[in-house]
């Protein structure tokens, strides 16, 4: 996940501003009366992420539980996630490319799916938008014979995340392979029952306790967005505790 960097109007950008608690998603009862979405079919899955680390936000113990299944996964690396820390002058963040597609490795490892077929598609962080008829194409020869594939929402807010859904949903579309969009941000600036979010969309993935270890431990593989690169300010993490919150659920809700 990389941020949207802040400008003059920052107040008015729903990442950038303060976000719904953890807490008061957690007291919100919908969930539990979510349909559940019956893994059992999805023998072929291809993972679309704007940036090394969504896939793990969203659906990293949907991941753990396929790939415990046997499953076969590809991930579509849609950009490097170069553009997480525009600002900082930290040695860390001279390399960002190489570091988060390390990380992302080691992660998808964590999880028990070493196996992946990665595919670096290397669009530039930020502007996947400008690219986005590259992106269908590239995603529907990826999806073809896949029995799902699972990417970003495409009201998310973020535009890299909304341009990789966009075409995840128009590749889907061309190739007749059911889509699975995922919500990253949506947790931050969406509140329960918001009138923004298709909750009539929604299904829910329980994790089980395994899968939840999993995810926890591949979450901590990204330590370039959970952990500062330095002392500036520009250097602060991503994904500070209260917003990995989000993500440390017991369940995964996606939109279909």
């Amino acid at each position: 996940m990389t941020a949207v960097t802040a400008g003059p109007t920052a107040p008015a950008d729903p990442i950038q501003a303060p976000g719904t608690p953890e807490e008061v998603w957690a007291a919100w009862q919908a969930p539990a009366a979510f349909p559940e979405l019956d893994l059992s079919g999805l023998r072929r899955v291809l993972l679309v992420a704007a940036h090394p680390d969504d896939e793990v936000l969203g659906l990293g113990g949907t991941v753990a539980r396929l790939a415990a299944a046997g499953a076969r996964l590809r991930l579509a690396a849609v950009t490097d996630g170069e553009a997480s820390h525009p600002h900082s002058t930290a040695a860390a963040a001279r390399d960002l490319a190489r570091v988060r597609r390390q990380e992302a490795v080691r992660a998808l490892a964590a999880l028990g799916a070493g196996d992946t077929e990665v595919v670096p598609l290397g669009l530039p962080d930020t502007q996947v938008a400008r690219h986005e008829d590259v992106l269908v194409e590239r995603l529907a020869g990826l999806a073809a014979g896949f029995d799902a594939v699972a990417a970003p929402w495409s009201g998310d807010v973020h535009a890299d995340h909304e341009a990789a859904g966009r075409a995840a949903a128009a590749a889907g579309a061309a190739t007749g392979v059911p889509v699975l969009h995922y919500p990253v941000w949506t947790w931050h600036w969406a509140r329960p029952d918001d009138p923004r979010v298709p909750w009539h969309r929604a299904v829910r993935i329980p994790l089980g306790a395994d899968a939840a270890v999993r995810k926890r431990a591949a979450l901590d593989c990204f330590a370039s967005q959970v952990r500062p690169l330095g002392d500036d300010p520009a250097d602060a993490p991503v994904l500070p505790p209260e917003e990995l919150a989000h993500f440390l659920r017991d369940h995964e809700v996606v939109l279909r």
